[in-house]
């Protein structure tokens, strides 16, 4: 790389990576380490790209065109997508300051590729032969002057310019218009390639599956008459011999179920003979419910007449301590009149010696 012809212009370190052209989804490291990515100018072609070179191999090489666009996913990863080369890059930064730089220069890069495409279009119109045939056949306006033949020369030549203006503008437009088709075009085709092969190698690994498949199934059928054959002989070997196991089984059952069943005849007769003492039994059952009833209703009369009795035993004691009250109160007004009588009879003894 020359130094006359491209220079650096702003450079910057962050780990570089590219979509995975399988998935397009997940992100596949292009370096093992931080790597440097410069943005260059080429000044022999009049473009801009991004480089960044790991090892002995470029592992970015973008040519920058007007309608890229660098978009920030996160706080310190960015990517932009080139049609060319039919991939997306994305760098992770070690700050946010250095995402927005890398941002910011992409912005004034991508402006300045799009005024030197638009400066390389009118170079080319005005050296493009159809250009100069186009101004070659623009016929004169007829306009006529009153003020003699020089005014109507310069009328004229105005007019023509006019004209040439307004059919530059229009071939820049298509030319313009021309380059981003063929932008879109490029992408669609890389689109459709793609899809192409992925298409392809889907029909072919169907087309594989298929044949293992019918592989399998031939096999499995071959297996199946194989295994079906292998019944059938069984089958006509243990025939015979199946049939006097069960007849000889069957035997065995039968006069086991005769056996119980006699059994159970001989219970019956049993249970039959016994019915009369079942009957004795039932009715001394009730003679004893009966009697166990009277007791229980005699038990609940001498329940009330013990009730009776002790009520009246209560109110026996309740007069006997109202007697023993009554005695005891006539007790104490005996003595308290005993006490009176023997003062008075003091009292008068003392008047019988006092006379």
């Amino acid at each position: 790389m020359s130094t006359n012809r491209e220079q650096p212009i702003f450079s910057t370190r962050a780990h570089v990576f590219q979509i995975d052209p399988v998935t397009k989804k997940n992100w596949i490291p292009a370096s093992k380490h931080a790597a440097t990515v410069s943005y260059f100018y080429d000044a022999t072609r009049n473009v801009y790209r991004i480089i960044s070179v790991g090892g002995t191999k470029a592992i970015i090489n973008s040519t920058i065109t007007p309608n890229m666009t660098f978009t920030k996913t996160s706080q310190k990863f960015g990517q932009w997508a080139d049609s060319r080369a039919n991939t997306v890059y994305g760098l992770g930064f070690a700050s946010e300051q250095n995402l927005t730089q890398f941002a910011e220069k992409f912005q004034e890069v991508r402006e300045a590729a799009r005024l030197a495409r638009e400066r390389s279009q009118d170079k080319t119109e005005l050296t493009n032969p159809a250009l100069s045939l186009t101004s070659q056949q623009i016929v004169p306006s007829p306009i006529i002057s009153v003020n003699g033949p020089a005014d109507e020369k310069l009328f004229r030549s105005q007019s023509a310019e006019t004209e040439l203006s307004t059919e530059r503008e229009r071939v820049k437009k298509m030319l313009s218009e021309g380059s981003v088709c063929e932008v879109q075009w490029e992408a669609e085709f890389f689109s459709l390639q793609d899809n192409n092969n992925k298409l392809v190698a889907a029909l072919r690994e169907a087309n594989a599956n298929v044949e293992k498949w019918k592989k399998q199934l031939a096999g499995y059928q071959e297996e199946a008459e194989r295994l079906r054959q292998r019944v059938t002989e069984l089958e006509s070997r243990t025939i015979p011999d199946t049939t006097a196991e069960q007849g000889d089984e069957l035997s065995e059952r039968l006069r086991g179920l005769e056996l119980l069943l006699k059994s159970k005849e001989e219970e019956i007769a049993q249970l039959r003979g016994q019915r009369p003492d079942l009957v004795e039994l039932e009715n001394e059952r009730d003679d004893l419910l009966k009697r166990l009833e009277e007791v229980e209703e005699r038990n609940q009369e001498l329940e009330k007449d013990l009730q009776k009795a002790e009520e009246l035993l209560k109110d026996s004691h309740a007069e006997r301590d109202r007697v023993r009250e009554e005695i005891n109160r006539a007790g104490d007004e005996l003595d308290i009149k005993i006490c009176q009588l023997n003062e008075l009879r003091l009292g008068l003894s003392q008047l019988l010696e006092s006379n």
